[in-house]
């Protein structure tokens, strides 16, 4: 009995709720989309994003205020409202989302008026239902009705405010065109980075060993001592240059991924990081292999981490953990040093997370103040 007591006093407290909001969108909406849709031209133009992004405001309290009811959170999405004047109007009339919130406002009119004239009804029929229940000792009617009642409501709202497939399909398209720019911008830095690393390496080192085979050629006749000291160097520079390519090499795709697998890379990296690491592989040795794209993306996100935590954390220790889900592979550093990691820090963060983009994956750093910092990342495979 209090178990249906206390359900039907939470449901009357959301109706009342949804009761109060019908005020406030009859006052405000109303009154800005009138505004917005009757003024002058330039002023319309000018309102109405704001009075779209409003009605979003509103839209994402009544997303709040249903899933606190039903425990279920309910997903948005809506294309960003900015640049000029002009692009900021075309995207609130075109946005999927605008439509979806004023059939939301449209329903949220009729069924919150019927709310509000019934509430002082259901008020009474509560306080009925009391004495029913309390004296002659029968079961309750009111109680499972408000119950009823607000579970309805939030169905309602549920299905008029979640994203149509028309939304989400502008947001994916949004987020594609975000990851194609990261993708890129991350393969023009890693480009330069080769280039780089072989102008200033493997063809400094070519160049000095095409010197010294000439000078051993002109010196071979006169001088084979000379020329002979000559080869010598020629044959270490060589050497030098096969390592410096090597290098190269291993930043575009560790052979030791190929050798070990992800799990003994990293245990490798670990074992090389100057720190006390543990690395928790999820039995990755076992079964299916990850693409090589996804397990190159791994094994380089564990390195900068590991970087990072040696260089700026201050700490001593760390923690890698590899575990495949069901939709890929998550990718899990932990440190407890000093925290605050700053993306535009020089510390790396920017390109680990545009590598991840560009395989459409995911990245979430954990750093407050003090620590610990934390990232996690989701890189989507098929095992």
């Amino acid at each position: 009995m209090w178990k249906t007591v206390r359900r039907a006093a939470r449901a009357t407290a959301h109706l009342v709720l949804v009761a109060a909001m019908t005020f406030g969108t009859y006052i405000f909406i109303t009154v800005l989309l009138i505004a917005a849709t009757g003024t002058l031209v330039v002023i319309g133009a000018w309102m109405l994003p704001e009075a779209v992004l409003l009605l979003r405001r509103i839209a994402g309290a009544k997303r709040r205020m249903t899933a606190a009811w039903t425990g279920r959170e309910i997903p948005e999405a809506y294309r960003p409202i900015e640049g000029t004047l002009r692009e900021r109007f075309r995207t609130a009339v075109k946005d999927p989302g605008t439509l979806a919130d004023l059939k939301w406002l449209a329903a949220h009119y009729l069924y919150g008026a019927l709310l509000v004239v019934a509430l002082p009804l259901l008020v009474v029929g509560l306080v009925v239902d009391g004495v029913w229940c309390g004296t002659l000792r029968r079961d309750a009617v009111v109680l499972p009705l408000v119950t009823r009642l607000a579970d309805v409501e939030a169905r309602w709202s549920t299905a008029l405010l979640k994203p149509s497939p028309k939304a989400e399909l502008v947001e994916r398209v949004e987020q594609l065109k975000a990851t194609r720019a990261d993708a890129v911008a991350a393969h023009g830095a890693e480009l330069r980075r080769i280039e780089r690393d072989l102008h200033d390496g493997a063809q400094a080192r070519l160049v000095a060993l095409s010197m010294r085979i000439g000078l051993a050629k002109r010196a071979y006749d006169h001088d084979p001592e000379a020329a002979r000291k000559l080869l010598d160097d020629a044959q270490d520079q060589a050497e030098e240059a096969l390592l410096e390519l090597r290098h190269v090499v291993r930043g575009i795709h560790p052979p030791i991924l190929t050798d070990r697998g992800l799990a003994g890379a990293v245990r490798a990296l670990a074992a090389g990081s100057g720190l006390a690491v543990t690395v928790d592989d999820d039995g990755l040795d076992e079964g299916p292999r990850a693409p090589a794209a996804v397990e190159a993306a791994a094994y380089f996100v564990v390195a900068e981490a590991l970087t990072n935590v040696a260089k700026h954390s201050g700490a001593a220790a760390a923690g890698v953990a590899l575990t495949r889900t069901r939709g890929g592979l998550r990718v899990t550093v932990r440190d407890e040093g000093r925290g605050g990691a700053d993306e535009g820090g020089g510390s790396g963060l920017l390109g680990m997370r545009r590598r991840i983009a560009a395989l459409d994956g995911s990245c979430e750093v954990s750093s407050p103040v003090g620590g610990p910092t934390v990232i996690e990342v989701e890189l989507p495979c098929v095992w």
